[in-house]
């Protein structure tokens, strides 16, 4: 085994994270037909302050807040209501992706594994519990609860504190995102596994120890 514990991004690493169908199911009952030009005009909004959040430029209740303004008046319901509601919904619809499952299972008993991500913590149980996916992991970090996001170290020191790990050749971080899961990893002096399912091009200066395309990929590189 090259590795003892295996860190996980939680959002389009291990689970979808479609928002669209979330955000349209949360407004239905408000006679609101979510369509894909309202989420566009959302995501114009939500996507840039994910970044700043990355760069620690705002909190995670300024996302909360900010992205659910417009919305909020015009149904009249407060901003962190809304999001509750969202991460609600997308506990729901939220599901493993393909080969997930089976990597899990195939290094459950064999490594400890934790997920870090940037999400919310009112998503994060509910969906370990929906996808009956809870069992796998030892530790379950998020970072509203630390007060700052991956890349930021604090993060992953975090994490450290809550793992039996004292050799940090021994942990391996996979993640879907260059800026975040990458970048982070490498700034904790851990290596790093970039789950490039997308097939997006590294045009940063952003080096992971590994890519991969199929998250069953990971498992030659961790059995290695």
């Amino acid at each position: 085994m090259r590795y003892d514990w295996i860190l996980f991004d939680a959002d389009e690493t291990l689970y979808s994270f479609n928002s669209f169908h979330g955000l349209k199911a949360m407004l239905a009952p408000y006679g609101i037909d979510f369509n894909q030009e309202d989420y566009a005009a959302f995501q114009a909004i939500n996507q840039p302050l994910w970044v700043a959040y990355q760069n620690n430029e705002i909190t995670a209740e300024d996302i909360q807040k900010r992205r659910f303004a417009k919305l909020s008046e015009q149904i009249g319901v407060e901003p962190l209501m809304l999001n509750q509601m969202l991460m609600s919904e997308m506990a729901l619809v939220s599901k493993p992706l393909e080969g997930v499952e089976a990597m899990l299972e195939a290094l459950y008993g064999k490594v400890k594994m934790g997920i870090i991500t940037n999400g919310f913590t009112d998503l994060q149980q509910r969906r370990l519990e929906n996808t009956k996916t809870e069992k796998y992991f030892d530790i379950v970090v998020v970072s509203e609860q630390i007060g700052v996001a991956k890349p930021d170290r604090q993060v992953f020191e975090y994490a450290f504190s809550l793992m039996d790990c004292e050799d940090k050749t021994r942990i391996l971080m996979v993640g879907d995102t260059l800026a975040s899961d990458v970048l982070g990893g490498n700034n904790a002096g851990i290596d790093t596994c970039w789950f490039n399912h997308a097939n997006k091009t590294n045009d940063t200066t952003i080096r992971p120890t590994y890519e991969i395309h199929q998250i069953g990929e990971l498992l030659p590189i961790i059995f290695g």
